[in-house]
């Protein structure tokens, strides 16, 4: 296994000397100089390696909050009451004084600029200089891509901005939303060939990294928000890009689904890019401790950040590869546990289910601490479920421990394998190499082919739903809702919940909607984040978007 990027370890002071440097509020800080020469700094490959090492830990990851983006859509909520996700955001009340932000990528961006402007004028070797250039443009393209697909167009600045010299030329108005799209593109088809297949450290920028970020971006533009008109080129060009990561026959699924996540297997071989993260240290992670179960054998053992609904839930297939909503499928809505594919045991802990060697139970029961949380109070389960998917049960301690060597995965060949399918369905129809790419991701938990003969509508359905469970907790459902513009459908309800009580003696299922679960969304406005304020006071050349 190829060794991976070492952020901190032995050289915590350079390091924090390095980030003093860089660190800023916003973009348009002025360099400090009291901290390290400049000269110092770039003098040779190893300092200018724990530069971009502080770019690469600056990608953001969702393992030290109790609220990840996963709990603004329908397929979780947060089990602690007064989060943004279930009060700003879910009731869509936030301003652009206090909505949540990724304008503070502009700082990352910064950095990118400040190492691609020294290393192309240093003196250092010329394959070192080629690579390095390429992954600080990949990431400097990946920060791009966050802003683009919650604001839309975006200043682009390539250069190194200072006030003491440039004075008002720091500020820039935005670019389009289409030519913001078209850096990315640009970018990443630029340094696909300059990066190596497989890199020398883990977690560095790679070819499959650049093509897939590359991939991902037009099938974002591809999809109804951005092509309302559905050009078939757009679907097209996404189906081609990620064909062209699995040409590259670098990356197969990892056969344990479950186990994928863990720190022991960090780096496998269907992971594509990934944000690195150091047990003990400061960048250790706490997702079991923030995210998990509440109670566990009658002891406090996390927050409870994430609670999946019954939504999410009810979209687990059965074991013979059925939709629970098909008449064949065997399912028993009194008995919704029993029979259900291996992603769900793998993902949710559910009334009756095990963790930490303890049966859970979400039963009413008089003083069961775990009951389905009906009056919203405390960081009991909201839904009747908590999160299972990538917890590691022996990091089970309560808080913010930050124990866990974890990565954080944000692309891996499953997800090349479901654009790819959802692309080249949309561009010509259910082909074979459609229903090959998503039975491939079904085989590897033991659910049967789709069946053949499903029309482009029906291979839609499947497609998401695939998605939608294979993908389920890493991130990536808020962007599909809002590329699919069903945000203003599935986010404008409320999220439901299972309730189990006791009548004549029976136990009794009943979904309902999930206290504290109610949802908001103004598609006039909601399918972009506005412009923070705070850059409107700053920069008068920016515009605020529509609604805000």
């Amino acid at each position: 296994m190829n060794k991976p990027i070492k952020y901190l370890k032995g050289k915590v002071a350079t390091l924090l000397t390095v980030m003093a440097l860089v660190s800023c509020n916003d973009y348009l800080e002025v360099e400090p100089k009291d901290q390290i020469t400049d000269a110092a700094l770039w003098a040779n490959t190893g300092n200018a390696d724990l530069f971009l090492n502080n770019i690469y830990a600056s990608v953001p990851g969702p393992f030290n909050t109790d609220d990840l983006e996963d709990n603004y859509t329908d397929d979780s909520m947060n089990g602690i009451p007064g989060r943004v996700s279930g009060t700003l955001y879910a009731n869509s009340t936030y301003t652009p004084s206090n909505a949540p932000s990724y304008w503070g990528h502009y700082a990352n961006i910064r950095k990118c600029n400040l190492f691609i402007e020294k290393v192309t004028a240093s003196s250092f070797a010329d394959t070192w200089k080629s690579l390095r250039l390429a992954e600080a443009r990949f990431l400097r393209a990946y920060f791009y891509q966050l802003l683009w697909t919650h604001y839309g167009g975006v200043p682009l600045i390539t250069d190194v901005l200072n006030r003491n010299t440039q004075g008002d030329d720091i500020f820039r108005a935005r670019a389009t939303d289409e030519e913001t799209y078209q850096f990315i593109i640009d970018e990443c088809t630029a340094i696909a060939d300059a990066l190596p297949v497989k890199a020398a450290e883990a977690g560095r920028a790679t070819k499959g990294a650049a093509l897939t970020l590359k991939g991902w971006c037009e099938l974002f533009a591809a999809s109804p928000l951005k092509n309302p008109t559905n050009d078939l080129s757009k679907w097209a060009n996404a189906a081609a890009t990620n064909k062209q990561v699995i040409d590259l026959n670098a990356y197969s699924l990892f056969p344990d689904y479950e186990t994928m996540f863990y720190e022991e297997n960090n780096n496998n071989v269907e992971v594509i890019f990934d944000r690195h993260y150091l047990g003990g240290t400061a960048i250790g992670g706490s997702r079991e401790g923030l995210q998990g179960p509440w109670i566990v054998g009658g002891t406090q053992k996390a927050w409870g950040g994430v609670d999946p609904t019954q939504d999410i839930v009810d979209e687990y297939a059965m074991a013979n590869g059925l939709p629970i909503t098909d008449p064949a499928s065997g399912y028993d809505p009194q008995q919704p546990y029993l029979n259900r594919e291996k992603r769900f045991y793998q993902s949710i802990v559910y009334d009756g289910s095990s963790w930490l060697g303890f049966e859970m139970v979400m039963k009413r029961i008089p003083g069961n601490r775990n009951a389905t949380d009906l009056a919203n109070f405390n960081e009991a389960t909201n839904t009747g479920y908590y999160l299972r998917k990538g917890l590691n049960p022996k990091y089970a301690i309560n808080g913010n421990q930050r124990f866990n060597s974890a990565s954080f995965i944000i692309f891996r060949y499953a997800e090349v394998l479901l654009n790819y399918a959802e692309a080249q369905n949309e561009a010509v129809g259910p082909d074979q190499s459609v229903h090959d790419a998503v039975n491939a991701v079904r085989e590897r938990s033991d659910l049967p082919p789709l069946p053949i003969g499903l029309s482009q509508d029906e291979m839609r359905t499947a497609i998401r739903r695939e998605r939608r469970v294979e993908l389920a907790f890493e991130q990536k459902r808020w962007y599909d809702l809002i590329r699919w513009k069903l945000a203003e459908v599935n986010l404008n309800r409320p999220v439901h919940a299972m309730l189990i009580e006791e009548e004549n003696g029976v136990w009794v299922y009943k979904v309902i909607n999930a206290p504290g679960g109610n949802k908001t969304f103004y598609p006039e406005k909601n399918y972009f984040f506005p412009i923070p304020q705070s850059a409107l006071n700053q920069n008068s050349l920016l515009t605020q978007n529509p609604g805000y």
